[in-house]
């Protein structure tokens, strides 16, 4: 009888609580009772029986409710515990990887940068192309609401970063880390997981992750480069990257019906597994290779660049999907998929160009970190577990 959210409940309950002891004193006459009778105090019996009616019918249904807000507040650090153990730890183990072998012989990050900029990344973004599953109807809808929700996301970090006076350089810092969000090896598990490894919910989420991959080796690599070296610049060395070739090779591969000899699938999905891998070893290898004090100002754009990527991201994602009218599990999907943390991509960008790269490496792991509770937040009141 009483349910919905725990406020709710509460209220509704305390007015069916009133209700059903006004009819209980109606039925048994008490009023009539309490009218007619002059030798003791009217109010005194009146409250006497509200106070045995609260012991005998209100108590078991508060216990009843306590009951159940214990259990769901089991579940949700479940939830959290399960989001850290499955998600968060095992990247916490391959950065903290990098960090030890950074200190220890004083890698070149450069050249891990060029690797995945070159080698890995391409790979990995080809075989998607030539694997992902999913319909033009609802590629059209995920694209168009990438393109509002991280238009919006663009223009709230820069309007964030101009009001915090922050230079050229880290204001595309700031902007890459809001719009793009860690949609592969931290977005894919947590789908799995919250959506029971439904098929189409992990088809969105890879499309999701492909235009990610795209408008990061795109629009991201242009930003981080055009204040340096202008826009034509910038366009050469877009132009340069083997990721630019890969998406139409596969996609022209694909509408052609051609198909790979085993041994270069082979060969492509030993350098496309280790992608995740180096990514998040060479965030690590920058993290080891940057001094770990931070100051006011520091730590305070850090944190305006996680609060706006964990807290603003949802909820701009939330108002695009009322936008576009995109609801159901859908809209779920998509939500979800913007509450994750700061893509490793913007910290490689950030390393490869030289723009930043403490700050963009910092924003990285502390959202990171603080995802898994506002993860598990965005998962709770959106009720999907």
């Amino acid at each position: 009888m009483c349910r919905g959210s725990w406020d709710e409940t509460e209220s509704r309950c305390s007015a069916i609580e009133v209700l059903w002891m006004l009819w209980r004193i109606y039925e048994e006459r008490l009023l009539s009772e309490i009218y007619h009778t002059r030798s003791q105090d009217q109010a005194s019996i009146l409250a006497s029986f509200i106070f045995r009616q609260i012991m005998i019918d209100l108590v078991p249904i508060r216990a009843s409710l306590r009951k159940r807000r214990g259990a769901d507040q089991r579940r949700t650090m479940g939830i959290f515990f399960h989001i850290f153990w499955n998600n968060v730890l095992p990247l916490a183990v391959v950065i903290a990887a990098g960090v030890l072998l950074q200190r220890l012989f004083a890698l070149d990050i450069r050249t891990l940068s060029k690797m995945i900029f070159y080698l890995f990344s391409p790979v990995f973004l080809f075989r998607l192309l030539m694997e992902a599953e999913i319909s033009l109807r609802v590629v059209g809808q995920v694209v168009l609401f990438l393109l509002v929700f991280q238009g919006a996301q663009f223009v709230l970090a820069e309007v964030v970063g101009r009001l915090r006076g922050m230079p050229d350089a880290r204001r595309v810092v700031l902007r890459n880390s809001a719009m793009f969000y860690n949609a592969a090896n931290y977005g894919i598990p947590l789908n799995q997981l919250v959506f029971r490894n439904d098929p189409f919910t992990l088809a969105v989420q890879l499309l999701i992750m492909l235009s990610q991959q795209f408008l990061t080796n795109t629009i991201g690599i242009f930003s981080a480069n055009a204040h340096q070296a202008g826009w034509r610049e910038s366009l050469r060395v877009i132009l340069s990257l083997p990721v630019f070739y890969a998406i139409p090779l596969a996609l022209g591969l694909r509408a052609g019906g051609v198909e790979l000899p085993s041994f270069v699938n082979t060969s492509i999905d030993y350098v496309a597994n280790a992608f995740f891998g180096m990514a998040l070893f060479t965030l690590g290898a920058q993290l080891g290779n940057m001094p770990w004090r931070f100051t006011k100002r520091e730590a305070l754009d850090v944190s305006v660049a996680s609060v706006l990527r964990l807290a603003a991201g949802p909820a701009l994602a939330w108002l695009t999907t009322l936008l576009l009218g995109i609801d159901g599990i859908l809209a779920a999907v998509l939500i979800v998929s913007s509450a994750a943390p700061a893509s490793l991509y913007s910290m490689l960008i950030a390393v490869e160009f030289k723009n930043e790269p403490e700050y963009a490496a910092q924003t990285v792991l502390v959202s990171t970190l603080l995802s898994m509770a506002t993860v598990t937040l965005v998962i709770q009141l959106l009720g999907i577990v």
